[in-house]
Order: C-alpha cells, then sequence, then structure tokens
C-alpha cells in the first residue's frame, strides 16, 4: 500500500462560509473533532489541540496553522515534536478545501506527510491506519453539526 496520502470527500448541507467556520475555529472544532483545541485560525498560528481529558490519559498534539482563506480553505501541521517549528518532514499537513454545491458545500479533506517523517514502513502503516481511521470517526460528525451551526446562524 502506498500510505501516502488520506483523502476523504464529504457534502454538508451549510454554506462555505459556516463550513469554513466549523473547519477553522477551536470553538466550532471542539464540537466535532479533539476534545480542546487552543490556537489562533490565522497562518503562522500556533497551538494544540487535545483528545480525552489531558490531566489523566489524554493527549495535547501541537497545532500550526499554515494557511487560512475564508470561505475556501483552511490548512494545518500537527503531529510535530514539542521544541520544533512545524515543517514538511517533521508533521503532517491537514488541508481542507471547500467548494460551494447547490444548496451545500463539498469539504474535501487531505492528510499526507506520512512518507516525509523518516520512519520505517511498520510506523508508516501504523501511524498511517490510525490517521484514517481517526478521519473516518470524526468526518462523519461534521455534516450533523454545520448544519446546527448554520440553523441557528440563519435564526
Amino acid at each position: 500500500m502506498e500510505f501516502g496520502t488520506i483523502e476523504r470527500k464529504i457534502h454538508i448541507e451549510a454554506s462555505a462560509e459556516v463550513v469554513f467556520d466549523v473547519v477553522s475555529s477551536p470553538e466550532h472544532l471542539r464540537e466535532w473533532w479533539p476534545d480542546e483545541a487552543e490556537f489562533p485560525a490565522a497562518p503562522g498560528g500556533e497551538g494544540r489541540i487535545g483528545f480525552g481529558n489531558p490531566s489523566r490519559e489524554g493527549t495535547w498534539v501541537r497545532f500550526e496553522v499554515v494557511d487560512a482563506v475564508p470561505p475556501r480553505r483552511f490548512s494545518f501541521r500537527w503531529t510535530h515534536e514539542e521544541g520544533q517549528s512545524a515543517a514538511p518532514g517533521n508533521s503532517n499537513l491537514v488541508v481542507f478545501e471547500i467548494e460551494p454545491a447547490g444548496t451545500g458545500t463539498i469539504l474535501r479533506m487531505t492528510e499526507s506527510g506520512f512518507r516525509e517523517r523518516g520512519w520505517d514502513e511498520a510506523k508508516i502503516a501504523a501511524e498511517y491506519a490510525e490517521h484514517a481511521t481517526g478521519w473516518d470517526y470524526y468526518l462523519p460528525r461534521l455534516p450533523d453539526y454545520a448544519a446546527k451551526v448554520a440553523a441557528g446562524a440563519s435564526a
């Protein structure tokens, strides 16, 4: 298997502006993906996202915004080691591309960087599988949440 890039595409019944907010705002991210999110949603913005209860068995993951072009694109690097700046070769790149489609929006998500990390094949396969499983769990939560945000925004 190649293990180079994870790609997912979903249709969301909400405007591109709402979808952009839902994938780029820490407040909204917490509702469908990580349990915690702390970062400025602007290029170069550094922060972290947390899974589980960080005071117990939870995990914090470093997070750096690469691109924020409302309402079309939001990208970030993550999974780099503490004390390092996120860059190709030490982190994965996640890109959300947002495109209006009829009454809703198409969201394309890609995550790349697995092969560039210098890991052996077993580590690449394990990390790729873990992230693919994660996206397959979290991304389906996004359309319902975005629809709720859209309903609140239009009320």
